[in-house]
């Protein structure tokens, strides 16, 4: 024994992957130019870029999803081909990706030994993967129970499923795409001690991720990409969050919103015991009460999957309801002929949905006939009273575009030829430029890169200050905390609390979305 440390073994030891001029081309688009990164054994290593800046291009290379036009992948410093994600195994490589590859309704035991079993007879495999499981649970902190079905554990212990199937398939190097999106703050904290864990076991952590606080807690080094290229690696400890931000987007990024303390006015909207049962006759909301009031920003906490989408819907008139709301005063029609998004638009009620693609847009259709969806009846998109002026509605385009930074300002273009930051600031633009009494927004910034963020935040804020009323759904609790005036949590299909963001703290705010307050579960307060 010599008592060598790990970090002189990383000195030594070759890397546990290096990327040599990796190129891949998807037609006219370069997905990755000329990429070269070398990552250390036991570390934690992260990649951070806008959206379409390579990252995931360059991991699906890595785990043989895709082939590199060019360059050379080396494993512990041998050139090694990964052709298929089977070959990625074989290399020692494992991948938890954003959306689990579970099946529902096998158990963890029977999960983990899918496409790994050692014959014809699932016993002995069964009973190898149990002793198995015990023991990385015990060494990694990832307890979880065997026998349970993947679809009563919680999006955190099926995530540790996830890991788990690669631990049982002797993965020494594990890439983790936006591990922390779905959980909640503690569970993003117990992620973080079993990676640590991991690290200090001597495995190898590639974490993809947007969120720069992640970045800085718990990772040794990071790699930046832009537009297809690496831009820059550096130690975590010899950088910051502005300056990677920076080298990101190209220049200086506000990280925290500015705002002014909030001058709420008179109530614009009231929800008072709002239900909602959904076609399998499961009781979605369980009797939401809450108000809003002109100038202000109520932001709704929550870990997805908790009534947030069916307050939205209800609210914006794609879904029914029972209960009561009324917009400044006025009682809105829940179930009857006026109770559609149509209605809800007359009565200044705009909707940026959570949903961009599937229901805020239709992807091939233009950037200017997206941009008249909902509001096509205006009579100022409207010629001899009935007859749509797309001449009309293209220049009013032209001139959202260039209020709102869409990139490329072109309004014949498909939707889909943008990519998410500037679909969502198209609606943003469609929505807000109707100046809404009440603009429900979900998830303005989900999948959107760090500089888009800064602008919607900005535009959000516009409103508010403006006198209008805003209700924000977010599953990024930084987003809420930096953004809302007050904060109200989720869970389960009720309100647990309510909270200023300058009395509370993440801490807090997750127990209240895991259901917990005064010590007890699934109580509100």
């Amino acid at each position: 024994m010599t008592g060598d440390t790990g970090k002189e073994r990383q000195a030594t030891a070759a890397p546990a992957i290096e990327l040599r001029g990796i190129s891949k081309a998807f037609g006219p688009v370069q997905a990755n130019k000329d990429i070269s990164i070398s990552v250390a054994k036991g570390t934690i290593h992260g990649i951070i870029g806008e959206n379409g800046a390579g990252k995931s291009t360059l991991m699906s290379i890595l785990y043989g999803f895709y082939k590199a036009d060019s360059g050379q992948i080396l494993i512990n410093g041998t050139p090694t081909a990964i052709p298929d994600s089977q070959a990625a195994i074989r290399a020692g490589i494992g991948m938890v990706f954003q959306h689990f590859k579970l099946v529902q309704n096998f158990s963890v035991l029977e999960n983990v030994i899918l496409g790994a079993e050692d014959g014809a007879l699932l016993r002995p495999s069964l009973a190898k993967a149990r002793k198995v499981l015990g023991e990385l649970a015990e060494e990694y902190e990832l307890d979880v129970d065997p026998d349970e079905l993947i679809e009563e554990l919680s999006v955190g212990h099926q995530q540790r499923v996830e890991i788990l199937k690669a631990l049982y398939r002797h993965a020494d190097i594990l890439i983790l795409d936006e591990p922390t999106g779905v959980l909640t703050p503690a569970e993003a904290d117990h992620l973080f001690r079993i990676l640590s864990n991991l690290r200090e076991q001597g495995k190898t952590i590639i974490l993809i991720t947007h969120k720069l606080r992640e970045i800085m807690e718990i990772t040794d080094t990071v790699s930046v990409m832009r537009r297809g290229e690496m831009t820059a690696t550096v130690k975590t400890a010899d950088t910051s969050p502005e300056e990677l931000a920076e080298l990101m987007v190209g220049r200086k990024v506000l990280l925290d919103v500015a705002k002014t303390p909030a001058q709420p006015g008179k109530v614009v909207l009231e929800v008072e015991n709002l239900r909602v049962v959904d076609e399998d006759k499961v009781e979605r909301l369980k009797g939401i009460s809450l108000q809003i009031r002109a100038g202000e920003i109520l932001g709704i906490a929550g870990v997805a999957g908790n009534g947030q989408s069916e307050l939205l819907a209800v609210l914006g008139g794609i879904a029914h309801g029972t209960g009561t709301i009324r917009l400044n005063g006025d009682q809105i029609d829940l179930t009857g002929q006026h109770s559609d998004g149509q209605s809800r638009r007359a009565r200044g009620i705009a909707h940026v949905p959570e949903d961009r693609q599937h229901l805020g847009m239709i992807m091939d259709f233009s950037a200017w006939e997206n941009t008249a969806f909902g509001y096509h009846h205006d009579p100022a998109y409207q010629k001899n009273g009935w007859l749509m002026d797309n001449a009309a509605i293209l220049e009013d385009t032209k001139g959202k575009m260039e209020r709102f930074d869409v990139r490329p300002p072109i309004p014949t273009l498909s939707a889909k030829s943008f990519s998410g930051g500037n679909q969502q600031k198209i609606i943003l633009a469609r929505e807000i430029e109707r100046n809404p009494d009440l603009l429900l927004v979900g998830q303005p910034t989900r999948g959107v890169d760090i500089g888009a963020i800064e602008f919607i935040h900005k535009r959000i804020v516009e409103l508010r200050d403006a006198g209008k009323a805003v209700l924000l759904v977010s599953v990024e609790l930084d987003e809420i905390m930096s953004l809302s005036d007050r904060i109200a949590v989720m869970f389960d299909g009720k309100i647990m609390g309510e909270r200023l963001p300058d009395e509370t703290d993440e801490r807090e705010l997750g127990l209240l979305m895991a259901g917990i307050t005064n010590g007890k579960t699934g109580e509100a307060a």
